[in-house]
């Protein structure tokens, strides 16, 4: 098939290189002509494994090309995805200006019939809308249909390629069949299509970051309960987790959620409630206990050394909002840094991928490390707050050695208490009660 992409975010161009790679004719299409022309030279503007080799592999092959030229990207199309951001607005709902410009420019530019697929999270009636839009504006027939994406990052193109399901909403059947017959390479394991109504499908991807989020805020708050009760979150998670009714997947308590969806579509649906009257309680506490939640590590820095945090130096591993991405919107490691400037703390961080994206917003405040052990360098202690897997075994003698107090704050738990306490470290954790260093004879 030929498919255009309007917009190379992050979701446009993965979902745009896993349809080349499944052998279509892919044209991405932005306004960023920076960006257009990063790609054009096989250089990506996001880090996320394995796609640059995607990227470049399918532009060499002639199935993959990128262009500002909104006009010649959609004219050989069959199927035009959007894939523009939708940000959050002051009053917590989503900006949709953007979809809404990309709209009038292809009812402008429309040559023939097209069916318009939105990939873009949206409000519930968002599809209707576009469609009396296009009706009125364009010269040629469209069919707008939903299919939310439900891509984590770090493992994007496996979610795109091998998907749990693949949602659409339409409103006729045969642009079912067109969406299924362009998604049938990526469910050959007998993975669910499921056809629904716009309308459901827009409010499916919403309601699946709702449940997860919800699950992270959960366990994030009977975390800071056990630590009280001197009960230890990871017996009780195992405890709960083996109920085949409730699991373990994001059920691991830490600094809290960041990144580009959770945050904005929970406080998307506490807008979109609103107008009906129906109270949504559940998703309010939700972002509120993740709001609080970023702050966890900075309070248990502040009680470790009171009025001596001033003038200290604390060392950073993690900045992303996740591992295996450069993201670091609503990241909790910005929550945890503004803290610290603010208190008069010196800050030196590390992390794999997100250095040039945290440089771009604090500039020369903070003391930039490309090894996580140069971060530790006459640091007072060390706070974790994105678990990198090459955080997950370090040495942690050359540790103690580098820091100027052997004191780790760990919002991840990456590390057994007892251990860290036989090594001479004090070892802060989330739900977990604090370990001080063991004298050598009780080691």
């Amino acid at each position: 098939m030929k498919i255009a992409v309007v917009g190379v975010g992050y979701v446009g161009l993965v979902t745009g290189t896993c349809f080349a790679e499944s052998g279509n004719e892919v044209v991405c299409i932005d306004i960023d002509a920076r960006k257009i022309a990063q790609l054009n030279a096989g250089q990506l503007p996001i880090y996320e494994p394995g796609l640059q080799e995607l990227v470049q592999r399918n532009q060499r092959e002639g199935r993959l090309s990128f262009t500002t030229n909104l006009a010649e990207g959609i004219a050989p199309a069959q199927l035009i995805f959007i894939a523009v951001g939708t940000p959050q607005s002051e009053d917590g709902s989503a900006n949709l200006s953007g979809l809404w410009a990309v709209a009038d420019s292809i009812a402008e530019h429309l040559n023939n019939s097209k069916i318009i697929v939105v990939k873009s999270t949206v409000p519930v009636g968002t599809n209707r809308q576009l469609a009396e839009r296009l009706a009125a504006r364009a010269r040629f027939p469209v069919e707008v249909a939903s299919n939310p994406e439900f891509l984590k990052e770090g493992a994007a193109i496996d979610d795109c390629t091998k998907p749990d399901r693949v949602v659409v909403g339409v409103r006729h059947p045969e642009v079912a069949e067109i969406l299924q017959e362009l998604y049938r390479p990526f469910l050959r394991t007998e993975h669910p299509f499921l056809v629904m109504t716009p309308e459901s499908a827009e409010m499916t991807k919403y309601v699946a970051n709702a449940m997860l989020a919800t699950k992270i805020s959960f366990i994030n708050e009977m975390a800071n309960l056990c630590e009280r009760m001197g009960a230890d979150i990871n017996e009780v998670r195992r405890g709960i987790g083996h109920d085949a009714r409730i699991g373990f997947q994001f059920l691991f308590p830490g600094a809290g959620y960041g990144g580009s969806c959770f945050p904005k579509d929970i406080r998307a649906i506490v807008s979109m409630s609103r107008p009906t009257g129906v109270p949504v309680r559940i998703m309010e506490a939700v972002d509120q206990v993740n709001e609080a939640q970023k702050g966890v590590l900075f309070s248990k820095i502040q009680e470790h050394f009171g009025p001596r945090l001033e003038g200290k130096t604390l060392a950073v591993w993690g900045l992303a909002f996740k591992p295996r991405t450069d993201d670091i919107r609503e990241a909790p490691a910005l929550v945890l840094i503004d803290s610290l400037l603010k208190a008069g703390v010196a800050v030196r961080v590390h992390d794999p991928e997100a250095l040039t994206n945290v440089k771009a917003v604090y500039g020369e405040r903070l003391a930039y490390c490309d090894r996580p052990y140069g971060a530790l360098e006459g640091a007072d202690a060390l706070a974790i707050v994105t678990e990198w897997q090459q955080f997950r075994n370090p040495d942690f003698e050359v540790m103690r050695r580098l820091m100027r107090e052997p004191v780790v704050f760990d919002g991840r738990n990456l590390y057994d208490p007892k251990h860290m306490g036989s090594l001479g470290f004090t070892y802060y954790s989330i739900g977990r009660s604090t370990v001080r260093p063991t004298k050598p004879e009780d080691r």
